[in-house]
């Protein structure tokens, strides 16, 4: 006898548990049931949401930036953080990087480069003239990197075997 009701007091705690989850108003067993198999069904939905979504941001990803070059640019307290990471070398790329960064007006601060087995920049910057309390815009570097990146690979092939 004690069994049989340690049992049910379990079974109710656990309905409980699920009715607390799934954030289910019902009071009867099988109600509660039914809304957990809503619930699971919903969080089914937003899983294959998800997915979709990622694999459009890969395939947008790999779009706009073909090469397996990784871009970050951060804004920071007075200034900008650049990080670019390829791995493989990316040979000439550092000048059209360059070259962007003074096309853009800004100032390195600071820069670690690797170009040997793999293609690695960090650089800390801003803009050359901040006088008038204008800084630059982590988004049009990354736009501009972007683009100097573009560059580079539609002229890797001919100017750099």
């Amino acid at each position: 006898m004690v069994s049989r009701e340690h049992k049910k007091a379990a079974l109710h705690e656990k309905l409980q548990l699920l009715r607390s989850i799934t954030n289910s108003h019902a009071l009867n067993k099988t109600s509660i049931i039914v809304d957990a198999s809503k619930y699971i069904a919903e969080l089914k939905q937003k899983v294959e949401r998800l997915n979709q979504d990622m694999e459009n941001a890969q395939t947008s990803n790999v779009h706009h930036n073909p090469l397996p070059i990784q871009v970050t640019v951060e804004n920071l307290e007075k200034g900008i953080f650049i990080n670019v990471f390829s791995k493989k070398s990316c040979q000439g790329l550092l000048v059209f990087i360059l070259e962007a960064f003074e096309e853009l007006g800004l100032n390195v601060l600071e820069a670690r480069v690797s170009c040997t087995e793999t293609f690695s920049l960090q650089a800390t910057g801003g803009k050359l003239c901040e006088e008038n309390g204008e800084s630059i815009d982590a988004q049009v570097v990354e736009q501009a990197l972007l683009k100097a990146i573009r560059n580079w690979s539609g002229n890797a092939d001919q100017d750099y075997p």
